[in-house]
């Protein structure tokens, strides 16, 4: 089967690209999940508008994904969440937590959640790092400082 995806898929591809899958993968994961659409010559018109939404959001260059890198390992980011008298949290922080916080810290360029990575469930107060994948060859690692709020 098929597809063109809408999302990064892990292992896969990138938004806009066209893949070939099986169809029972195709079928009932990828297209119910919104992470791809059918291929079609009419849906091939959309190719262009999703790789030019990815390339606006995407960083520019390794010397660009350097400077956010910079910006990034600059400073801790605060995280507030709910937390119980032990300094337990009701839950754990989430990606999209993290990065909500970092486009708040950080001004300019702005996160997407699916490019942080967390080792191990964030699930006490007190400081932590998380990954930020902000190019293919740029890492940059973000020191987290997890409050109540």
């Amino acid at each position: 089967m098929k597809l063109i995806l809408t999302q990064e898929v892990t292992g896969l591809g990138s938004p806009g690209d066209v893949v070939e899958v099986k169809d029972g993968y195709g079928r009932n994961y990828l297209v119910p999940r919104g992470l791809g659409i059918r291929w079609t010559r009419g849906a091939e018109k959309t190719i262009e508008s999703i790789r030019a939404s990815r390339d606006a959001k995407a960083v520019r260059d390794v010397d660009h994904a350097k400077q956010v890198k910079a910006k990034l390992e600059a400073d801790t980011v605060n995280v507030r969440v709910n937390a119980g008298a032990g300094g337990r949290l009701f839950g754990s922080v989430t990606v999209a937590d993290i990065a909500a916080a970092i486009n708040e810290s950080v001004t300019g360029d702005s996160v997407d959640k699916r490019t942080i990575v967390v080792a191990n469930p964030i699930k006490s107060l007190g400081t932590h790092t998380v990954t930020v994948r902000v190019h293919e060859d740029v890492e940059a690692t973000v020191d987290l400082n997890v409050v109540s709020a």
